[in-house]
């Protein structure tokens, strides 16, 4: 009956020695999260490890994976990461521009604008006080490039 009884309490003993040894899922996390870059957000319960969050590309995504996978108490990772979309830059058709240009220098009889491939070049005289408020009305009407030669008084 001894014997039992010390055997049941060798064997449980054990056991909550090994389910304490067990890496806690706030530990995990803490783990993970400073090991991965900015703008990656880690979630763990019951050691499965959540990746949220945005990168720049494929191989970030996997690196922070490879990551999260390497953490000792890990079971699984679950890859919620987004790869980042770049806006493609969008330039105004010379016809268009022609047009809007010629409207937005329209109150500015000292100012020539020609366009070319996208390109606005500015010529002529205008006051310092009004340059600030053209370059703002030209750069809204999106061209590749505002090149100024104006002479400013």
């Amino acid at each position: 009956m001894k014997t039992t009884k010390f055997l049941l309490s060798a064997v449980l003993a054990v056991t909550l020695f090994f389910a304490g040894c067990k890496p806690k899922d706030a530990d995990i996390q803490s783990a993970v999260q400073a090991k991965e870059a900015a703008g990656i957000t880690v979630a763990v319960a019951k050691g499965d490890v959540t990746l949220t969050g945005e990168v720049a590309d494929e191989a970030e995504k996997a690196k922070a994976e490879e990551i999260a996978k390497a953490e000792k108490g890990v079971k699984s990772v679950i890859n919620n990461l987004t790869i980042k979309t770049v806006a493609p830059v969008v330039i105004a058709e010379d016809t268009v521009l022609i047009k809007n240009v010629a409207d937005a220098t329209k109150d500015f009889p000292t100012v020539k604008a020609e366009v070319k491939d996208g390109v606005v070049l500015l010529t002529g005289e205008i006051k310092k006080a009004s340059l600030i408020t053209l370059m703002q009305h030209l750069s809204a009407l999106k061209p590749k490039k505002i090149d100024n030669k104006l002479t400013v008084k």
